[in-house]
């Protein structure tokens, strides 16, 4: 039996990380709340970085290309309560694909610092 070595392998790898971002993304859109910040936005685009950006947090490959999470973000003026729906839908994508939930844990820790990078409003 082979250990697996980071978190990124434990949960499948890519594949599963572009189903997480695709159930992800249906998710974002698909809350009134939320779908606002995504309008005349490069969807493809975003959810490629978003596989990338997933993928290096779980210990996988470090090819995020896309902006730092500051810039990214800062027009968009997102207040705490986006910060956190944003936060419990990717929570709830995890749970439901069954990533384990030391994993889902790590991933709101991770939520948890970048936070002051993102929320401005």
């Amino acid at each position: 039996m082979t250990a697996v070595g980071t978190h990124f392998e434990l949960i499948g790898g890519t594949p599963a990380v572009k189903e997480a971002v695709t159930r992800f993304y249906d998710r974002l859109l698909a809350d009134p709340d939320l779908a606002g910040y995504f309008s005349g936005v490069d969807l493809p685009t975003l959810k490629r970085h978003q596989v990338e950006m997933i993928s290096m947090v779980l210990g996988g490959p470090s090819n995020y290309t896309g902006r730092d999470l500051g810039t990214a973000h800062a027009d968009l003026h997102i207040d705490a309560t986006a910060f956190g729906k944003v936060g419990d839908h990717l929570v709830a994508v995890l749970r439901e694909l069954g990533v384990p939930e030391h994993v889902v844990e790590s991933v709101v820790a991770t939520l948890t610092s970048v936070a002051p990078q993102i929320v401005t409003a």
